[in-house]
């Protein structure tokens, strides 16, 4: 996920030119590059925070997990052990995947968690972390990838079928560094299935950042509006049920206290009708 925080995180994934010529994805990549090896232990806490307020919406965000829930419907006296191996398949797609707070937050609701991620070092850190957990590849693995060129539609490096008919593709504070949302929601939908989710976890809108900021160039938009969201998913293709909630969760961010942003952060659910 991307991050919060100071910077965070997340990277873009599509082209747009800055003064110097390099594009939005090269600056991000960099920029997440550096930050990928201290980024969960400072932002350990906010996190974790972050990964409680997912957990607490898995029924906003409506897909049909592969959760404990499960074990009361399997008949009988209810007294046979449920057989884990018939769990059903439920996958998702961690785009912007940073770290992997998104895929950390549903891996209990999930069967197999897939990250995608412009940078190689967040790659390689949401790879690792999920090595120490003893997960297996086949569980949760992240990828280098950008699946938002414009001059790219389908990747041949993501184009195999692991990378598509997910049950939820999430953004997690990723959204923000876009060049395209638009884009970046409609490739997204092409990867569900019918009946997928599109979450999207990224603020409300806010003041600029002073130009302090680390990230302020990396960033291309100053948060969304419920109005601008719901058009994105419906034009994506993705507005069934759409919802959109505030999260219980304030970011401030940068260090100097006169051009301190307080952001607040909500989180967008759609069906792929």
């Amino acid at each position: 996920m991307s991050a919060p925080s100071d910077h965070h995180h997340h990277h873009h994934h599509d082209h747009h030119h800055h003064g110097n010529g390099a594009s939005a994805t090269e600056e991000n990549q960099e920029y997440f590059n550096k930050l990928a090896a201290e980024y969960d232990s400072r932002h350990e806490k906010t996190l974790g925070k972050l990964i409680e307020e997912i957990r607490a919406r898995v029924d906003f965000i409506g897909v049909d997990w592969a959760d404990e829930d499960d074990e009361d419907n399997n008949g009988g006296d209810g007294g046979e052990k449920k057989d884990v191996t018939a769990k059903k398949s439920v996958r998702l797609l961690d785009y912007a995947c940073g770290t992997g707070v998104v895929s950390r937050a549903l891996a209990p609701y999930t069967t197999q968690c897939v990250g995608i991620d412009l940078s190689e070092n967040m790659v390689a850190a949401y790879n690792t972390r999920a090595e120490n957990q003893g997960l297996a590849a086949s569980e949760m693995h992240a990828y280098q990838g950008n699946i938002c060129d414009p001059d790219e539609p389908n990747p041949e490096a993501l184009a195999s079928a692991e990378f598509s008919e997910f049950d939820i593709a999430a953004v997690g504070l990723g959204f923000h560094h876009f060049d395209d949302p638009s884009l970046a929601a409609r490739r997204l939908a092409e990867r569900l299935k019918t009946g997928g989710v599109l979450m999207i976890l990224d603020f409300l809108p806010h003041g600029k950042m002073g130009d302090s900021h680390p990230a302020l160039s990396t960033v291309t938009h100053h948060g969304f509006s419920e109005e601008h969201i719901r058009r994105i998913y419906e034009e994506a293709g993705v507005g069934k049920d759409f919802g959109l909630e505030e999260m219980a969760v304030v970011f401030n961010f940068s260090k100097e206290k006169n051009d301190e942003v307080r952001r607040k952060i909500f989180i967008a659910r759609g069906t792929k009708a």
